[in-house]
């Protein structure tokens, strides 16, 4: 017997089970076809008549939750035979749904509901896109594909709008349909320009699907805010989304910022603060630039957004970083007081960091929050930073990050708290000169900065002529390079102001580093190269009180360091010093020597490999040209017809043939997914590494709370990872063993605590 549930299955199935037969029963289905629509709508027109009142019986109820469950499975069958059908079956299913809501809502199968409308919404959508990167590929609009692509964007509105419905009405019931709500999203969003995973499709095509489906979609998120497993689905399943999801992840986030403001506190307590349970879970800014972290893509190809509308500007579009950047200092804004220690936490934990760019969003932030909030709270982060700059080793990464943020915020700094800073940190003790090489004396108002720059000049000059005259100077080399590195802000702030007996000073602290250090020992030792960077800088700033006998030694120097194969940091240090030789009238008895090597060090640099060092090269080069009396030098320094066409090109601010937009982005995601892959791998070579060292012994000691916590979250998330497995596709046979092999390890475990 052929059920009403089974019949659409039956026709939509009619080509594979008739074959080549099919043509004789066209009619017949059809007709059959016809006069099961016709039953199907009366049916549901006389269902709708029904009326239950709230004292119906149990069995009554029991059969209004049936049919639904019915026409829920009609719904699946008749998904691809005919859209009117389908969707006046699921306005059937909505309506009936929210009519009698009181008496079945504990009896509906709320997850399969709301797993048929996402599917519905994602199968139009993707039909959607399609027809529209058809269109898209004949270059004009049919009208034929243009109707059906009016109609699917109706299809995947009406879907959009039920799905808003129905999660309005009956959120308490859709905890095991957060997950899927949430993979909706960035289903979409993944998909949809500006991803770029997403289709190439025309801007009108773009336009009328953001206008009649993506903005009946977007009452969605508000309804859902207050919902706390939504919320655990959105921050907690970071971890384990494919690389294609990311920027939808971030989209969702950014638009969970826009909307946060205007809901009420304990909303707003509910994203904003971070999880200590067995499901950990990360605030809502954390969240947003881990999430960013896997963008690179899209932040250096890179994709552009909408812009904030400005009175009386036009609406202009803005790239991801700055989109970013400005949402989350707003967001920043709406923040409660009692929020801002874990924000200050976040941006202290990611400037510290390995991604760059984050690291400088983090840094934005940080400054618009001091521009922001009070001069008191400038100050404060100020010499916070600062003291944290002090205990971290000067040679390390992070205080250099630290620096960079400190001097910063120094210009932002009242005038009376950057004399408090002065106070608090002298520049003329010893120990403050690793603080103060990260600084710009431009920061500090004209009398006052040249106070400073005085007390910072006499106290670097002095350690770094201690630090010579000592029995070990090598080994004391990091005493000697904060001392150098100190006095470098001082030549580019105070410059030509100098006296020249402090430059004469300056040049022979340098004689003396010349003097103590073998050039081979360069390459292998970071210390030393950092002391070459300074020396190069400082005499670059020195250049014109330089003798011809010490100008030539740097040059030598320079020339050998280049056979070494050095870094590049040391390779742009030589080339600051290089651009800054435009500056000197060399005598004509040293015009042979000096000019020969200069020449030389620019044909090794500007033929560099390396499009970091050419890029310099070609920087110091034009400055050096322009400034220097020599002229006879420059062809010499043009080694090649290779290098003078891109000397040309340069000057010209002529470019080679641009990338096409599509081959761009194919490039960009190639190199997105193999940082992906190596990441994983470097991370999971770490783990092992770790997991395979022996720790030393030590004293036996009973495990505290936190380790048992740490156990037990670990142990959680592994069999939080595998349940979202299961939700992706069938499990191996073996695992259904493994689950009854821990199953009785927990039970042991349990026994054991008695």
């Amino acid at each position: 017997m052929v059920t009403p549930s089974c019949l659409p299955r039956e026709l939509k199935d009619s080509e594979s089970l008739y074959s080549d037969h099919l043509h004789l029963f066209a009619d017949l289905l059809q007709s059959l076809f016809k006069e099961t629509y016709a039953l199907q709508k009366q049916l549901m027109e006389l269902l709708d008549m029904t009326s239950v009142d709230s004292c119906a019986a149990e069995d009554s109820t029991a059969i209004i939750v049936s049919v639904i469950h019915t026409v829920l499975e009609i719904c699946s069958a008749i998904s691809i035979i005919d859209n009117a059908l389908h969707a006046n079956t699921w306005k059937f299913l909505i309506r009936q749904s929210t009519k009698h809501k009181s008496l079945i809502k504990n009896g509906l199968k709320h997850t399969a509901v709301l797993h048929g409308l996402c599917e519905g919404i994602l199968f139009s959508f993707q039909s959607c896109l399609l027809l529209a990167e058809q269109m898209k590929e004949s270059g004009m609009q049919e009208n034929v594909d243009y109707k059906v692509f009016q109609r699917t964007i109706k299809l995947c509105r009406f879907f959009a709008v039920s799905l808003v419905h129905y999660t309005k009405e009956f959120t308490p019931f859709l905890v095991d349909s957060c997950s899927q709500l949430h993979q909706t999203y960035l289903q979409i969003y993944s998909k949809f320009p500006p991803s770029l995973h997403a289709a190439v499709i025309s801007e009108a095509c773009r336009d009328e699907i953001a206008k009649g489906f993506l903005v009946s979609l977007d009452p969605l998120l508000p309804s859902l805010l207050s919902f706390r497993p939504f919320m655990e689905a959105v921050l907690g399943e970071a971890s384990v989304l494919s690389p294609e999801l990311h920027f939808a992840q971030c989209r969702l986030l950014l638009s969970v910022m826009d909307m946060l403001p205007s809901q009420p506190p304990e909303v707003q307590a509910l994203w904003n603060t971070g999880s200590h349970s067995l499901e950990e879970r990360v605030p809502l800014f954390t969240a947003l630039f881990l999430s960013l972290q896997q963008c690179s893509g899209e932040l250096s190809l890179p994709v552009f957004l909408p812009g904030v509308m400005a009175t009386g500007q036009a609406e202009c579009s803005v790239t991801l970083y700055h989109y970013v950047c400005i949402h989350m200092c707003a967001f920043v804004t709406s923040l409660s007081v009692s929020h801002f220690p874990l924000l200050e936490r976040t941006l202290l934990e990611t400037i510290l960091g390995s991604n760059m760019i984050i690291v400088l969003l983090a840094m934005d932030v940080w400054c618009f929050l001091a521009r922001y909030g009070t001069a008191d709270l400038c100050a404060h982060h100020a010499f916070t930073i600062a003291s944290l700059i002090r205990a971290c080793p000067a040679e390390h990464y992070r205080a250099s990050l630290l620096g960079i943020l400190l001097r910063r915020l120094l210009f932002l700094m009242a005038p009376d708290h950057q004399v408090e800073f002065v106070e608090r940190f002298p520049p003329k003790e010893t120990e403050n000169l690793v603080l103060w090489q990260h600084l710009s004396l431009k920061a500090l108002m004209a009398p006052f900065r040249k106070q400073v720059a005085h007390e910072l000049f006499m106290s670097g000059l002095s350690r770094g002529e201690e630090w010579l005259s000592g029995k070990r100077p090598l080994e004391e080399l990091p005493w000697g390079n904060a001392a150098l590195s100190a006095l470098l802000p001082v030549c580019q702030t105070a410059g030509e102001t100098l006296e020249v007996g402090q430059q004469m000073a300056l040049v022979r602290a340098a004689g003396g580093l010349l003097a103590v250090v073998n050039v081979t020992q360069v390459p292998s030792q970071p210390c030393l190269q950092q002391a070459f960077c300074l020396m190069f800088r400082l005499l670059g700033h020195c250049i014109q009180v330089l003798e011809s006998q010490m100008l030539i030694q740097v040059l030598i120097l320079q020339n050998s360091l280049l056979q070494l194969n050095p870094p590049d940091h040391v390779l742009l240090a030589i080339l600051d010093f290089l651009s800054s030789m435009g500056k000197v009238c060399i005598p004509p008895d040293f015009q042979v020597q000096v000019l020969s090597k200069v020449s030389c060090l620019f044909a090794s640099l500007l033929a560099s490999n390396s499009w970091l060092i050419h890029q310099h090269a070609l920087e110091a080069f034009i400055q050096f040209a322009e400034e220097t009396s020599h002229e006879d030098i420059i062809p010499q320094c043009l080694s090649s017809e290779e290098t003078k066409s891109k000397v040309v090109c340069f000057l010209s601010k002529g470019c080679r043939a641009e990338e096409m937009a599509e081959a761009r982005a194919e490039r960009v995601k190639e190199e997105n997914s193999l940082f992906h892959r190596l990441t994983v791998e470097a991370r999971a070579k770490r783990q092992g590494t770790a997991a395979l060292e022996s720790s030393p012994k030590r004293t036996c000691y009973s495990p505290s709370e936190r380790q048992y916590e740490s156990a037990i979250d670990s142990a959680a998330g592994a069999l939080e990872a595998v349940r979202l497995l299961l939700q992706k596709g069938p499990p191996p046979t073996w695992l259904a063993k493994k689950l009854e092999a821990l199953q009785t390890t927990l039970s042991s475990l349990k026994d054991s605590m008695h």
